[in-house]
Order: C-alpha cells, then structure tokens, then sequence
C-alpha cells in the first residue's frame, strides 16, 4: 500500500538546507503515540477521545 505524500506532509515540515524534520501538530499527552487532529474549533485524538479546545 503506497503511502499518500499529502497525508505524510500534513505532519512533518522538512527543511533540506538545515537537514531537519519537524512536526507540525501536538501529540496527544494520554495516548502519546498519535496526532491531534486539527478541526476548526479543537484538537482531538481518535484514539482515546482526549480534545483541546
């Protein structure tokens, strides 16, 4: 299964001049292994249901 460039490039933020990778969203402080999604109003995680508004 090829991996979608939109979606790999919606979390990270690449700089080749510096040769670093950065993220773009938060991880979730309960789960700690995934993204917060980002809605209009929130962030929240589709794991464990953990939202920020």
């Amino acid at each position: 299964m090829p991996i979608r460039r939109k979606a790999v490039q919606s979390y990270y933020k690449v700089d080749y001049k510096k040769g670093t990778i950065s993220r773009t969203n938060k991880f979730c402080p309960r789960c700690k292994g995934s993204f917060l999604a980002k809605h209009k109003d929130r962030k929240s995680c589709g794991l464990c249901g953990y939202t920020e508004f």
